[in-house]
């Protein structure tokens, strides 16, 4: 039978991808039970019909759940400016813990609960789920295997819908207010791209230039647009569009320039990975299937890597990593100059 632990989900009010976190609770073998802490009540009922045998309760305190006899996993999934609390009272109860992301509105506040959590040797796991995806996984193996030598340059594009900034409900999500989300459309769906062409490459964001702000006229003070140009050292560059200007669904890829070939993924249309080799000039086409990435498969890594079963889909320095690149940028399009990450 494999190890199994308890974990607490530290969440309130129609809480951040709530659903799709309780549904990947509910599919993982190692999960023993789930115990919600939620001031508001609101997600009771719904933990309780998801989880089913693995609803183990509910708390309006989330101390009350780390208090006495704490779970091996935190879940907190809260808006961003409430989530630094909660953080720190799982690590220092013992738990490691996966956190929706942005998880801060300061990257200084994530620096202190990661060096708490290396200093405790807990998992700290930002949700950025499309890192287990197993294009990515592929296109991370081409390159460490520098099949397309030194890397040159790199693309990045992100782009969602403006339809939903247009609807007056959600001007008054926390989502569209910065104090509350520490930004808009680069740090709520720009960070997974930016942090796969990290996590695929193995570069760092060295320095960053840029523009960000609101092109859809829309009642918010958080960006729906932002275009950056990345400096990741050891002469590689990059530049990322991350918006939202559709009328509906994505259009999405990161495109990769090496010496010896060249690597496209477009992994949320499910199109197939695409790499071409300069000195065989073959265009290799990867297809996989559909339905195997998104938050099951990154909640079933985290709780392993919790009970010891594996290594964690991403640690505690990738999360400042991303997010000291996304402040940077920020940075940059306030003063009009070049920022050091």
């Amino acid at each position: 039978m494999p190890k199994s632990i308890r974990v607490g989900v530290i969440t309130h009010s129609r809480g951040p991808h709530l659903e799709l976190y309780l549904a990947g609770l509910a599919a993982t073998a190692e999960v023993e039970g789930v115990t919600i802490a939620d001031a508001s009540g609101d997600t009771t009922a719904a933990a309780r019909k998801i989880l089913g045998k693995k609803f183990q309760g509910a708390v309006k305190d989330y101390r009350d759940l780390l208090r006495k006899n704490p779970p091996a996993m935190a879940l907190v999934t809260m808006e961003a400016s409430l989530s630094p609390p909660a953080i720190d009272a799982a690590l220092d109860a013992g738990c490691h813990v996966l956190s929706e992301k942005p998880a801060c509105v300061r990257v200084e506040d994530f620096e202190k609960l990661a060096r708490k959590a290396d200093q405790k040797h807990l998992h700290l796991m930002l949700a950025l789920a499309n890192r287990i995806h197993a294009p990515v996984a592929e296109a991370r193996r081409i390159v460490n295997k520098k099949q397309l030598g030194k890397i040159y340059a790199m693309e990045i594009h992100i782009v969602a819908d403006q339809t939903r900034l247009t609807r007056p409900a959600y001007h008054k999500q926390w989502t569209a207010i910065r104090a509350r989300a520490g930004g808009g459309h680069l740090i709520w769906l720009g960070i997974h791209w930016l942090d796969l062409a990290m996590h695929i490459t193995g570069l760092r964001v060295q320095e960053v230039a840029g523009f960000a702000g609101v092109v859809g006229g829309q009642p918010i003070d958080v960006e729906d647009s932002a275009a950056i140009a990345l400096n990741f050292g050891e002469r590689t560059f990059g530049t990322m569009i991350s918006g939202y200007y559709l009328d509906r669904g994505y259009h999405s890829h990161i495109k990769i320039w090496g010496e010896h070939g060249w690597l496209r993924l477009a992994s949320i249309e499910d199109e197939p990975l695409e790499w071409h080799n300069n000195r065989d000039g073959k265009l290799q086409r990867i297809p996989y299937p559909k339905g195997d990435r998104g938050y099951t498969p990154f909640v079933r890594a985290a709780v392993r890597s919790s009970a010891g079963l594996e290594a964690a889909p991403i640690t505690a320095a990738d999360g400042v990593q991303v997010l000291k690149t996304i402040f940077a940028a920020y940075r940059a399009a306030q003063t009009g100059r070049t920022q050091k990450v």
